[in-house]
């Protein structure tokens, strides 16, 4: 006689409905609010000491919340976000600035109607910033990763999340504290008119995005030494924590909708939980309002009601896949940028996305791409460098294909060359 199969049913927990329910209609209410034709842009900041080029921290004398409460007057007093008594994010209109575990100031500009529109805002924030960080004595600077410290050197700031993100990120996968503590990214914003427009978009995103991220690289250092790897990001993120992170699972189905992508993420895990605006923890303590949610999904987590805007923030947040789609699309894949060089991304998205014909052109190109062609492209660009060949052209068909005319073609990683590397 035969032993008794277990059953497992009792493990899984699946998508709350009404949780699904709330995830489509915040995708619809984005489009109705959004629009065409607007950017997002966030540009993450490396704090490094003038003296030596060393991670500044948070609670150092004269370091990172020292800065954000110099230049608090220039923001508006109910934007001011604070957490266990610490100063975290300041806001005004068109600019939010707030803070990565590491203490990576992170400046949020938008929506900007044309790539143009980025330089003043952005000149506005340094304006501010600049004069203080000089009598602060250190600096911020645009690289992927930080120049000269390592990730054990760099203390997590005081946001209680990110001790829960520590408890999860610090025992799985390669990366997850060098990702958190040292490295900095740009991440561009872009608009959707409805479900078949987000999800065309987010394809073409994912597909073109590691090619992108190859001529906008700007990595030269990994923890102290010269960075060995083509492209550290995509690195860093894919061998994070693969159910959270690269390609969306089934995107290129042509079934594939808003429906899908909301229960992929409200199936997975969700790493930590986020109750802070959850009417129902009431009462509830700081660790108990984040705490490590290591096999909870939403379901498990959350009430069994619609979620409200926040909760639907945080669960999507704990996806870092190269696109995500919130109430806008977020595409993930560029390191930390001068203004300049995240001036001409955004100048290039823009083309790409947003002007029909380039549009038909490159998803005519790419009709029929796979998922797996996408990471044979990744794996390409990290084994072959500039010798690569993603989606079977070499990197000049795609310079010429992309409209990428005017960057630069050679190697990125020497300091001495103030287009590529400018503090």
């Amino acid at each position: 006689m035969s032993a008794p199969r277990t059953s497992y049913a009792h493990l899984l927990t699946k998508p709350n409905p009404k949780h699904v329910a709330s995830l489509l209609k915040f995708f619809e209410n984005g489009r109705s609010q959004r629009g065409t034709g607007g950017f997002g842009v966030e540009i993450e900041h490396l704090p490094v000491h003038n003296a030596d080029d060393t991670a500044v921290s948070y609670y150092e004398p004269n370091g990172i919340e020292t800065l954000l409460r110099r230049i608090a007057p220039y923001y508006d007093k109910d934007r001011e976000y604070w957490e266990n008594g610490h100063l975290v994010g300041l806001g005004r209109e068109g600019i939010a600035v707030s803070l990565e575990p590491g203490g990576q100031v992170e400046c949020s500009l938008g929506i900007l109607r044309q790539p143009s529109d980025l330089h003043a805002l952005y000149r506005a924030f340094r304006r501010d910033v600049d004069p203080v960080l000089d009598d602060l004595g250190f600096r911020l600077v645009n690289y992927g990763y930080q120049p000269k410290s390592s990730y054990a050197d760099v203390k997590v700031n005081p946001k209680d999340r990110y001790d829960a993100m520590t408890a999860y990120l610090g025992r799985v996968g390669q990366f997850g504290p060098c990702m958190m503590r040292c490295s900095a990214s740009t991440q561009v914003s872009i608009d959707f008119v409805d479900e078949r427009d987000a999800i065309d978009k987010m394809r073409l995103g994912t597909v073109i995005g590691p090619i992108l991220a190859w001529y906008f690289r700007n990595t030269p250092y990994f923890e102290g030494r010269e960075n060995p790897w083509p492209l550290l990001r995509q690195r860093m993120w894919d061998f994070l924590d693969f159910q959270r992170t690269n390609v969306i699972p089934g995107l290129f189905d042509p079934r594939f909708g808003w429906e899908d992508y909301a229960v992929d993420v409200l199936s997975t895990p969700l790493m930590f939980a986020d109750l802070t605006h959850t009417p129902e923890a009431e009462g509830l303590s700081g660790k108990e309002l984040h705490h490590p949610a290591f096999y909870e999904n939403a379901a498990d987590v959350y009430p069994d009601r619609e979620l409200n805007p926040y909760e639907i923030n945080h669960v999507i947040s704990t996806h870092f896949n190269d696109v995500r789609l919130k109430n806008f699309i977020e595409l993930r894949h560029w390191d930390s940028l001068p203004i300049l060089r995240a001036e001409r991304l955004t100048e290039i998205i823009g083309s790409l996305f947003y002007d029909p014909k380039n549009r038909d052109r490159l998803e005519s190109y790419f009709d029929g791409i796979r998922e797996e062609d996408v990471f044979e492209a990744k794996w390409n660009l990290q084994a072959h460098g500039r010798d690569a060949t993603p989606y079977g052209q070499p990197l000049e068909f795609w310079h010429a294909f992309l409209g990428l005319e005017g960057l630069l073609a050679d190697e990125p990683g020497d300091p001495k060359h103030p287009d590529v590397f400018q503090a």
